[in-house]
C-alpha cells in the first residue's frame, strides 16, 4: 500500500482545510517544491498535489507550482486535482510531467466526461469521489449532489479510470481517523483501486488500512497528519510495506 504525501496548494502555499473550507486553513510551507523534495526524501513514491484555489475557480491556478515539483522531482510519479474541467487541462498536465489527474466536480456533473478521458488518456485518469453520509460533493466540496457515491463509482469504473481517490469529507483535516467501514464498502463495490483519504491520523489508521488492503485499497493520502507530527512519513511507509507484504 501506497502512503501517499498531500500537498494542498492555496495561493502559491501549502496549507491544509479542516472539512474543505477555504476560510479554515492553516497555512504549512510558503515553499511548496521544498515541501515535495521533503517527502521525496522521506521515500514517498507517489505525491497528492490539489489545486485548492482551481476547485473553486474551475480553472488551474495554481499550476505553475505544480509543474516547478513535476520539474523538480521526475522520477516521483504525481498525481494532481483540483479545476480539472476540460481536455486541455489534463493534456497540459501530463505534458508537463503529471502521471494522474483527478477528475471530481465535473466527473459528477458530466460523466460522460470520464469515459471521454479514459479513451483519450488511458492510464492517467483518476476520479476523485468525496461524500458525506453517501453523497457525493462537488465545487470544492461546498455543494452536495443527490448522486450516491458507490452508483458513481461502479459508473467509473466501467468507463476504464485508474483507481478511484474516495474521501470522508466529515473526517477530513479532523484528525479523527479514517472511516474504514465506508472505505471497504466502496472498494467491494468495484474492480478498480481505491485510494484512501481523509482523516488518518497516526500509525494505528495504517494498520487498520493494512488489514483490508486485500478489499482493493491501494493507497492513503494523507495531509494534516504527517504536517502537525501525529504521523511519521516513513515510519508509516514502512509499517504499510511489512503489514501488506505479510
Amino acid at each position: 500500500m501506497l502512503i501517499i504525501p498531500a500537498i494542498d496548494l492555496k495561493d502559491g502555499k501549502c496549507v491544509r482545510l479542516r472539512q474543505g473550507r477555504m476560510e479554515d486553513e492553516t497555512v504549512f510551507s510558503d515553499d511548496p517544491v521544498a515541501v515535495a523534495g521533503r517527502w521525496v526524501a522521506a521515500g514517498a513514491r507517489r505525491l497528492h498535489l490539489v489545486d485548492l484555489n482551481g476547485a473553486f475557480a474551475g480553472r488551474p491556478v495554481n499550476g505553475e507550482v505544480i509543474r516547478a515539483i513535476t520539474a523538480a522531482y521526475p522520477e516521483v510519479p504525481v498525481q494532481v486535482g483540483g479545476g480539472i474541467r476540460d481536455e486541455d487541462t489534463v493534456a497540459a498536465y501530463l505534458d508537463a510531467g503529471v502521471q494522474y489527474v483527478i477528475i471530481g466536480t465535473k466527473a459528477v456533473s458530466a460523466p460522460h466526461f470520464v469515459n471521454d478521458l479514459c479513451l483519450e488518456f488511458p492510464g492517467h485518469i483518476i476520479v476523485g469521489l468525496d461524500a458525506r453520509d453517501g453523497r457525493v460533493a462537488i465545487d470544492g466540496w461546498s455543494k452536495l449532489s443527490r448522486h450516491d457515491v458507490i452508483d458513481l463509482a461502479r459508473r467509473f469504473a466501467d468507463d476504464g479510470v485508474e483507481a478511484i481517490v474516495y474521501t470522508d469529507i466529515g473526517r477530513d483535516g479532523m484528525m479523527s481517523g479514517v472511516n474504514v467501514e465506508a472505505t471497504v464498502k466502496l472498494a467491494r463495490a468495484v474492480n478498480v483501486p481505491v485510494i484512501a483519504s481523509g482523516g488518518i491520523t497516526d500509525l494505528d489508521d495504517i494498520r487498520a488500512l493494512c488489514e483490508v488492503a486485500e478489499e482493493g485499497i491501494t493507497g492513503a493520502i494523507t495531509g494534516r497528519a504527517i504536517y502537525e507530527g501525529t504521523l511519521d512519513f516513513a515510519a508509516a511507509q514502512k509499517l504499510a510495506d511489512e503489514l501488506c507484504a505479510a
